[in-house]
């Protein structure tokens, strides 16, 4: 099977459909991946790694006309009719929320696949998981940043200082997102 791996084009869309190990399992399973070279986030290491086997630069309109899957974070904006002609990822926002793009899904036959759908065999979400908690980690760091008098905040410093009490903090939700938020406020508060 031949697997597309676009290039994203979202404005300020860092992430990758395939990390360069899921390339090698796709490889090790006997599938081909073609790829669009991405940019190396600013994060990442200087030097590039190897491709990995099997990994083979393509055009986009290589990818989305060739390719027997395509996966991809979606880049969002672009219609079925279009994507095929300018090879851009599709992307639904929310049900219903692009109407004319749903119906063109269904007339293509594709068959999509939403990854924070995905449930293992106990009804885990093991795609969305990861997400969720690098969101609740982002969110005290948010919370702090806001707390900053010179953005509009109230000035104070969510951990403290000596001599000046840490701000409280107030997390609803005690799911994958409200747990690592919790986690990372106890880490900045003292206690």
């Amino acid at each position: 099977m031949r697997v597309g791996v676009p290039k994203e084009i979202k404005v300020q869309e860092h992430r990758v459909g395939l990390t360069p190990m899921a390339v090698h399992e796709y490889a090790a399973a006997g599938h081909e991946c073609w790829c669009r070279p991405a940019p190396v986030p600013a994060s990442a290491p200087m030097t590039r790694p190897t491709s990995p086997p099997r990994a083979h630069r393509r055009t986009a309109a290589e990818v989305f006309a060739r390719a027997d899957m395509i996966v991809s974070q979606g880049a969002a904006g672009s219609r079925v009719e279009d994507a095929a002609r300018r090879a851009d990822p599709l992307h639904l926002p929310a049900p219903g929320a692009d109407p004319e793009q749903a119906r063109g899904l269904l007339a293509s036959g594709c068959i999509g696949v939403a990854y924070e759908t995905v449930t293992d065999a106990h009804g885990g979400l093991p795609l969305l998981t990861p997400m969720s908690e690098v969101a609740g980690r982002l969110a005290i760091e948010a919370a702090a940043f806001s707390l900053r008098k010179n953005v509009g905040g109230k000035g104070l410093l969510l951990g403290g200082v000596p001599g000046v009490q840490p701000a409280r903090v107030v997390v609803v939700g005690g799911g994958v997102v409200g747990t690592h938020a919790a986690r990372m406020a106890v880490g900045l508060v003292p206690r």
